[in-house]
């Protein structure tokens, strides 16, 4: 069977590449298109793909004739969310008006036969695949909707793939969020003849807008056992340096547009730097990290006990050196959680309820004083027996593994399903 995945960026890439192996280990073959920057062709993940027989990896600019690619890549650029809220927004949202959908509908339906044509020439049965395409994604739901029609067209389905998990258990996370209804930015999904879910708590997020059975909760690829297992060997060797004699502390950000007490998290750095023995490193959100205050923070700079991890460190090589993670509502937690590392919830530097502390009211960090006080019980007592096994197990059941633990295997029979469905 005949696969076409779409990856854009560094969260998809995450979370679909464990889908991809398990689908060619499978028998299967399928083609990667990169729709992101052309960097990630060097990111581990990808040349680890690149290397296993039946796939073939390539980016979309290889694909496109060089005037097809610019003019796609406009366009985008045209429809991105970001551009419009930036200072030329105005001149962008003029300009969308003048070069309207239906001047932008050659371009799209062109690039989209090329790629469908690449992948499935002479075949007549096949499944394509995206991440979870959302309203305010930077690849233009206007051309997913293309590629899905015509792919349709030729007797295709079309399925979402989950590009990360929900660390928080509430809704109004983001800034200028103050309305508990229905979140529309989730509604493009109805695009799709599937979409597929890690659990209920995401689950959550589309159910308003599609019916029961276009949604699928198969538990997540990224954090299984099967796939941690995999990544280990094909972790790249890391740059962090050990220090067996102090607590290494790693502490993961989240995107710019969720709500995060920034003044309060750089006191709670500082605070912790000042304990002898404890080793620091910040990892900001792989793609708006730069807009983040604490990465610029010259008082945290000068801290040398504290630095902040480059592009080139992974999250996983992060969580293997790290003792204890504080996390500030992100799913990376999920798999220091999983492999048994301590996670302090600091769910009093943002606006939210973190996944982690609902399930594991014991990893909760209310006030300054319980930072204190967990860091000096790990610099006194070490790390071990932190978690309340009962309410740990309750967390890998629901939220990791969902059904049991074996879940790869789940998302292939998922996409083989999608194949023999044909539309028809």
């Amino acid at each position: 069977m005949k696969a076409l995945f779409f990856l854009r960026h560094y969260n998809d890439i995450d979370h679909i590449t464990p889908v991809i192996y398990k689908w060619v280990d499978s028998g299967h073959n399928c083609d990667v298109v990169l729709i992101g920057n052309v960097q990630f062709r060097r990111d581990f993940r990808i040349e680890f793909l690149s290397k296993l027989d039946g796939v073939r990896v390539v980016h979309i600019r290889e694909l496109l004739p060089p005037l097809e690619f610019i003019r796609w890549r406009l366009q985008m650029l045209l429809l991105s969310g970001s551009l419009r809220r930036s200072f030329i927004g105005p001149l962008v949202s003029v300009l969308a008006q003048i070069y309207d959908a239906k001047r932008r509908e050659p371009i799209w339906r062109c690039t989209s036969k090329r790629l469908l044509v690449h992948s499935f020439e002479g075949a007549n049965e096949g499944v394509v695949a995206f991440d979870w395409i959302e309203r305010n994604s930077v690849i233009s739901v206007e051309w997913v909707e293309m590629v899905i029609l015509m792919a349709r067209a030729k007797g295709f389905r079309t399925v979402s793939l989950p590009h990360g998990d929900s660390p928080h258990v509430n809704q109004l996370i983001r800034r200028r969020e103050w309305s508990l209804k229905p979140d529309n930015t989730f509604a493009a999904a109805r695009m799709f003849d599937k979409l597929v879910v890690p659990n209920e708590l995401c689950a959550g997020r589309f159910r308003p807008f599609l019916d029961s059975q276009a949604i699928a909760v198969l538990g997540s690829p990224r954090y299984c056992d099967e796939w941690l297992t995999k990544l280990a060997e094909l972790l790249p060797s890391s740059s962090l340096t050990q220090s067996d004699n102090k607590l290494k502390v790693a502490i993961f950000l989240r995107k710019n547009n969720f709500t995060t007490f920034w003044e309060e998290v750089s006191e709670v750095v500082q605070m912790i730097a000042a304990f002898t023995g404890v080793k620091i490193v910040i990892k900001p959100h792989t793609r708006t990290g730069w807009k983040q205050s604490l990465t610029k923070d010259a008082t945290l700079l000068r801290l040398p006990n504290v630095s902040i991890a480059g592009a080139n460190v992974h999250s996983a090589q992060l969580l293997n050196w790290a003792d204890v993670i504080i996390d500030i509502a992100t799913s990376v937690a999920f798999e220091a959680v999983k492999i048994n590392k301590p996670v302090l919830a600091a769910d009093y530097l943002h606006a939210g309820r973190s996944t982690v502390a609902d399930y594991m009211p014991e990893t909760e960090l209310r006030c300054r004083d319980d930072v204190y006080k967990k860091i000096e019980g790990f610099l006194s007592n070490g790390c071990g027996s932190f978690y309340v096994e009962e309410h740990r197990q309750r967390f890998l059941r629901e939220v990791i593994d969902v059904m049991e633990p074996d879940v790869l295997p789940r998302y292939v029979a998922l996409l083989e399903e999608q194949v023999r469905a044909r539309s028809i």
